[in-house]
Formats: C-alpha cells, structure tokens, sequence
C-alpha cells in the first residue's frame, strides 16, 4: 500500500499539465459539462417536483385504507363508486369506522385578479378529520357553516392580498360554478401539475357546489382499522369481500400506484426520464469532442511516449485522468447554478423544487460516468497510432 502511495506522490500529473495547458479548451469542456448536469439536474428536479406535487394530497389522508374506483386516473382525475361499499366495508372484522370524501375540480375567480383558474374542491365531514394537517384540523368547525371553504396558502397564482386579509381574520368572497364561496381560513398544501391550489370544505358544501353530483357517489373512501390490526390483513379480506367495482389500497399503496400512474402511464414523466438520458449523452458528446481534441493536439507525444515503451493502459490512465478532473471542476458550476435555477423555478410555478443531496451524488456520478465513456471513447484513437508514421 505505502508502495502504491509512493508511486501517486511521485507521478507527474500529465492530465493536468495537458488541460491547464489549452485554458480556452478547459473553459470550453468545463462550460460544456456544467450546461450538461444543469440539464440533468433541471429534467430530474422538475420530474421530482412531478411525484411530490402530485402525492401530496395522498401522502395526507389520515387513515389506513383506501378505497377507490378502478377507473380512477390519479388524484386529480377521481371516478367515483356507490357509497354503499363504505357500508359493505363495515361487515369485515379489524374495520374501526368508513368515512367518505369528494373530490372534485372548478374554474374558480380569484379573489385579487378576478381571473379563473383551476382549483381541486375536496369535500369531507368536518366532524371526522381526513387530513394529517393540524393547520386545517384545527378550523375544521368553520366547514361547518354553508358555502365555506379553507383556501391553501401556498397555491399556484397571485393571493398577496387575500393571504393578508385571511391572516388578519378577515373572510374573503369569491366565486366558483356560480356560487359565491367564503374564504374563512388557510391550510398549507400546494400546487401540482394538474391543479393550482386546494380547497377544503365540508360534504354538504361540495355538493352545493357540484349539484349534478349524486351524494351516492363518492370519490375515496377512507377505513380506519381497530387497534393491533394489520392494514394489510384487513385490505387483503376486503378486496375478497367487495365487489370489482371497487380497488382496495392500504395508505402506502395508494402513494406508490399514484407514483406508478405518472412514472409509467403519464407522458409527463416519461419526458422527463428521456430528458435526462438525452442531456447525459450531450454531456458525453461535449466531453468527447474536448478529450479527442486533446488526444489529436498531443498524438506525436503520446507516439514518442509509445516509442519509449510505454504501454496503452498509461495512456488510458491520463485520459481517464483529465476525464475526473474535468467531471469535478464541471460538476460544481452546474450544481450551483441548478440550485438557483430550482429556487427560480418553485417561486414562478408554485411547485416544490429544491436540491436533494442524494440528486446531487446521483448526478455527481452520472458526470463521472460521462467523463470516464467519453474518456474511453477518446482513448481508442491511441490503439493505431504508429510512432513510425509521426515522425
């Protein structure tokens, strides 16, 4: 080992010495690397934000088991099933208590810019809360009252005004589907790709706002299970029991077939997967032109080098060399500059973006992994060149 040690202190850093010596082809190569993890970075974190945003409601409900339609496409495109399965559902030994829950989506006016926008009602009774969120647990005897609604504070569009006036106690008319709702209070939850924000309002209040919806017809049914059961046990004896008009998900299932919608069914995030993979091969392209480059502008020293006896492993070793010192220096500029771009991008959009350190080591080594394929690539140039033919 000491052996090995003794070896690296002594070798000349010939990678280093080749890249410091063209400082505009270093610049090119790092600015070339840099723009490609921004590209990573910028498909990676939006598709992220994508499952976040889009789990969020789901990641909240405070219960143990779902029930769902199977025709249900993801949280914000709910189908419904007969209320009577809720009762159906009480039949099943370890089953505590069924509650029911709407859901639904209106063009509503906001307040401040009287302009419409795309909003997601949720409708439950507030004497049972449905939601793992204390802010709206504690206000949930507003819903109580007819036309009443609890607006999420962190929804997609201009609120300034209206966040003031509810922070101050005040309550805020506004329209949807021709009623006029009551703003009464403020909950945290955010926006997602399909919708710009979140209502919460009582059972009895949603079907006000929805009228040619049937109170038969639910969107989720949420089963709570008696102490000691095991969710898993109770949702496996009532997917026996239930009809096939209806699916049976325990809590964590329900966010993973959410994920799975939009991994594999939504194009969304298949744009974004192909996104990332495209931006890894231009990072690998760029890499490649700039380390050919290098190998064509020293091709008589590496055939002197050849001359001398040294073998072709030397030779992939400074490649590879010049290709880890490029994927650090690049690396950094490009997490940087991705880190400002997300906080950009969630200010303007309203979604959760921000940098995750397992994304940073992930795309860390992708750009290893992309010096290092196009250092290769670059060495293969080496393999025929005949000192003879140099000089």
């Amino acid at each position: 080992m000491k052996n090995w040690i003794r070896l690296l202190h002594r070798r000349t850093p010939l990678g280093w010495l080749q890249l410091r010596y063209s400082k505009s082809r270093l610049l090119v190569a790092l600015c070339g690397i840099a723009f490609a993890d921004i590209l990573i970075f910028t498909q990676l974190g939006f598709q992220a934000s994508l499952y976040d945003s889009n789990t969020k409601i789901r990641k909240s409900l405070k219960t143990d088991i779902v029930l769902v339609s199977p025709k249900a496409k993801n949280t914000q495109n709910m189908s419904t099933f007969s209320r009577r399965r809720l009762y159906q559902a009480m039949d099943i030994p370890g089953v505590k208590s069924a509650r029911l829950l709407y859901s639904g989506t209106v063009n509503w006016k906001n307040p401040q810019t009287k302009q419409e926008a795309a909003i997601q009602v949720i409708g439950f009774n507030p004497s049972y809360p449905a939601f793992q969120i204390p802010e709206l647990n504690q206000q949930l005897n507003k819903l109580k009252l007819p036309d009443v609604v609890l607006f999420d504070r962190a929804s997609r569009g201009n609120y300034k005004n209206v966040l003031a006036q509810l922070s101050q106690g005040r309550s805020v008319k506004t329209e949807a589907e021709k009623r006029t709702l009551s703003i009464r209070g403020l909950f945290s939850l955010g926006a997602s790709f399909g919708t710009d924000g979140v209502l919460m309002t009582s059972d009895q209040s949603f079907l006000r706002l929805f009228p040619r919806r049937d109170a038969g017809s639910v969107s989720l049914g949420l089963i709570d299970i008696q102490p000691g059961q095991d969710p898993v046990q109770v949702a496996k004896a009532l997917r026996s029991h239930l009809p096939r008009d209806v699916k049976v998900f325990t809590t964590a299932q329900f966010i993973e077939e959410e994920m799975d919608f939009w991994r594999k069914e939504s194009p969304i995030g298949t744009i974004f997967s192909l996104g990332a993979t495209m931006a890894f091969v231009v990072g690998v392209v760029i890499v490649y032109q700039v380390l050919s480059g290098d190998v064509n502008a020293h091709l008589r020293e590496y055939a002197t080098f050849k001359a001398m006896g040294y073998y072709q492993m030397y030779f992939l070793g400074v490649i590879l060399e010049e290709a880890l010192i490029l994927a650090f220096l690049g690396f950094l500029p490009g997490v940087l500059f991705a880190n400002g771009l997300y906080l950009v991008a969630a200010k303007a959009t309203a979604l959760s973006i921000s940098m995750k350190l397992d994304r940073a080591v992930l795309v860390f080594f992708l750009t290893i992994l992309m010096c290092l394929t196009s250092g290769a690539i670059a060495t293969r140039k080496l393999q025929s060149a005949d000192p003879a033919d140099m000089f």
